[in-house]
């Protein structure tokens, strides 16, 4: 790689194959960065997983030795040696071939990696970004006694990157006296341009694309469909370790309300997420947390009205009544009836999905965000 080029390592405990918002956030911004390299140091889960990928502009690194148990989370103290064994390389690679900038994804195990590598190569400008979705609440609580250190990220930082307005405030409550701008998240427009046409009939199709875990709700969703007085499928598309919880109180309502039918229809890749919105008259998430809320942005991009809470960064881009529909957490009365006024009013449903495809298309396409993200490596690389 030329020396002229920037070049930049990215610390990120996960990437592809294994992929959510912040790996599609990293892969669709180098893409778009043609004139720097990076080198993406991750962790390596699976050892089917080739141990280094080179693409035109940046490579890939799996370090470990990775599993065969699909186990691709891993267990702690896989994580933990991620953290040294991504320092180490980063400490080498850069003794022959100077990085001009690191780039930490989450203040996490991959912020801690960058963070010793800044401690020991203060001169190679930090810039962090934040991705988290979890509430405040229980981040603090499992970084416990290693608060201080995990502070230090946020203070070390020469650039904090968020995804929305609430994690830019997080950032700043918790140590950050760096620049700190909020660049979201974007959607691959062209995709949802292609995207199926909505289903004909007398279906009417709530789709909500969430991991089964506490902070996305889907036990509210599912509770709604006790208060629906007309028929309404209900699609879950997601997987994650709620599942059998949620299953059973599905089986319960079900029972109890012979208008909702309840679907869970398992894992769907980002490269079909266009196809299953494209099935859809609503789209849901009655988050309890949320950094930014990507699934919202992709059922924008779709034309689907969305249904969502005034939690974390959702506020950023829903505006009650204009571009989605408010919902109290953790109420499956008001959802229920936020769901039936969209199902029973045109011209609602066709308001809030001009609308959402409006402003998706104008502040969150990929090409906008790495541009920004680019006038922010140059930022840092004066």
């Amino acid at each position: 790689m030329s020396k002229l080029r920037p070049r930049t390592a990215i610390f990120s405990l996960a990437y592809d194959p294994f992929v959510g918002g912040a790996e599609i956030a990293v892969r669709e911004i180098v893409r778009r960065l043609p004139g720097s390299d990076f080198v993406i140091l991750t962790r390596r889960f699976d050892n089917g997983w080739p141990p280094i990928e080179f693409s035109d502009n940046y490579s890939v690194v799996r370090l470990g030795r990775g599993r065969s148990d699909g186990n691709y989370y891993g267990g702690f103290f896989r994580k933990i040696s991620y953290i040294f064994s991504a320092y180490r390389w980063a400490a080498r690679a850069h003794a022959t071939d100077p990085f001009t900038a690191v780039w930490a994804v989450m203040a996490s195990y991959a912020g801690i990696a960058a963070l010793f590598f800044k401690l020991r190569h203060p001169e190679v400008p930090l810039l962090l970004t934040l991705q988290e979705g979890d509430s405040e609440i229980h981040i603090l609580s499992r970084v416990g006694i290693f608060y201080p250190l995990w502070k230090l990220i946020f203070k070390k930082a020469d650039y904090v990157q968020a995804i929305s307005n609430f994690l830019a405030d997080f950032a700043r409550r918790h140590g950050a006296r760096c620049p700190v701008e909020v660049v979201p998240n974007g959607v691959d427009l062209e995709s949802y341009e292609l995207s199926a046409v909505k289903s004909k009939g007398n279906s009417f199709n709530v789709v909500t694309t969430s991991r089964l875990v506490t902070k996305n709700a889907v036990d509210t969703l599912i509770k709604s469909a006790e208060y629906i007085d007309s028929h309404v499928n209900y699609l879950i598309y997601g997987s994650g370790p709620d599942h059998d919880r949620l299953a059973g109180l599905a089986n319960a309502v079900s029972g109890k309300n012979p208008n909702a039918t309840v679907r869970f229809l398992g894992h769907v890749s980002p490269d079909d997420i266009p196809e299953v919105l494209g099935a859809a008259q609503v789209f849901v998430r009655a988050s309890r947390s949320e950094g930014l809320g990507n699934s919202f942005l992709e059922a924008m991009a779709a034309g689907v009205p969305v249904i969502g809470t005034r939690v974390g960064g959702i506020p950023d881009f829903l505006i009650d009544e204009e571009t989605g529909l408010f919902v109290e957490v953790d109420n499956p009365k008001d959802l229920a009836e936020k769901i039936l006024s969209l199902k029973n009013d045109p011209a609602l449903r066709e308001r809030l999905s001009h609308n959402g495809k409006k402003l998706v298309k104008e502040k969150y396409s990929w090409d906008n965000i790495a541009f920004r993200m680019e006038n922010i490596f140059k930022k840092l690389c004066v």
